[in-house]
């Protein structure tokens, strides 16, 4: 289920990525861009709460924020920056409309009480650890592949392409992305995605 505090950073960033996709070329083509950026985002969402319902913790999804801005313990913004909000803005502008920021969100994740009590072998502890974090997002990314894949048999290359680029976009290690918390849980993990995520960039430059 979704928390009202995640309904909301899911329509914001969709409208935000709606528009800069687009680029309010005709309503057709935003209204259009709109849903299917929405369907990408819910699958990405729905994978890691799985993921997470399975690793007996809740996910919870928010707008990427970035509060250091050095590497001095004192260089930090007096209120989080919302680069997921801002940074496709920013790339479309500086591209002019070439192309935008994809990784708009990223989650929490906070362990069910019971967790302690289970095993399954995938964990004999109570404390979520970097791999078991980085086994949801890395369910995130996995999904929006596969629909990927789904979406180009079936016609919808729009889709297709914009799913590989968000997986694109948010596989790239960086501050609380979902390819940081993939590159430090699993670097193998990370390096096989990767890969998976470049050849499908590929084929959606010069297939799709």
């Amino acid at each position: 289920m979704l928390t009202k505090d995640e309904i909301i950073s899911i329509l914001v960033v969709t409208l935000i990525l709606g528009f800069t996709v687009s680029l309010m070329r005709t309503l057709d083509i935003f209204f259009y861009t709109l849903i299917t950026i929405f369907l990408i985002i819910m699958i990405n969402v729905t994978a890691k709460k799985v993921a997470g319902f399975y690793l007996d913790s809740e996910v919870e999804t928010k707008i990427w924020e970035i509060q250091r801005y050095g590497f001095k313990p004192h260089r930090y913004f007096k209120r989080p920056f919302p680069a997921g909000a801002f940074f496709p803005i920013i790339l479309t502008v500086f591209s002019v409309g070439y192309t935008t920021w994809m990784a708009p969100l990223v989650f929490d994740v906070k362990t069910k009480v019971y967790r302690a009590a289970k095993r399954y072998g995938l964990y004999t502890f109570s404390e979520m650890t970097e791999y078991h974090l980085g086994l949801i997002a890395a369910a995130g990314i996995m999904a929006n592949l596969i629909f990927a894949v789904i979406g180009y048999l079936i016609g919808f290359t729009a889709f297709a392409k914009l799913n590989v680029y968000f997986a694109f976009f948010n596989m790239l290690p960086l501050s609380d992305l979902d390819g940081n918390k993939i590159f430090f849980g699993s670097l193998v993990l990370w390096s096989f995605l990767a890969s998976l995520v470049l050849i499908a960039l590929v084929g959606a430059i010069l297939i799709i």
